[in-house]
């Protein structure tokens, strides 16, 4: 378990890389969807939530395929 934790804590540094990326995706996404800039930020609000989710589920997905293993 002490092995898991060290290897997240060295994987935490690049994760810090996909925060500016999912963001600058999720406006130019809503900003081509919508033409107000409150419905630009409710959108990529939307977007980030629904990336953010996804990648975690995947995340979890792969960690539980990872113990059965």
């Amino acid at each position: 378990m002490d092995f898991l934790i060290q290897l997240f804590a060295a994987r935490l540094n690049e994760l810090w890389y996909a925060l500016p990326l999912i963001v600058a995706i999720s406006i130019v996404y809503a900003g081509t969807r919508y033409e107000h800039a409150d419905d630009i930020l409710i959108g990529s609000f939307r977007s980030i939530v629904w990336i953010c989710g996804f990648m975690s589920t995947i995340l979890v997905l792969l960690w539980l395929v990872g113990l059965m293993l």
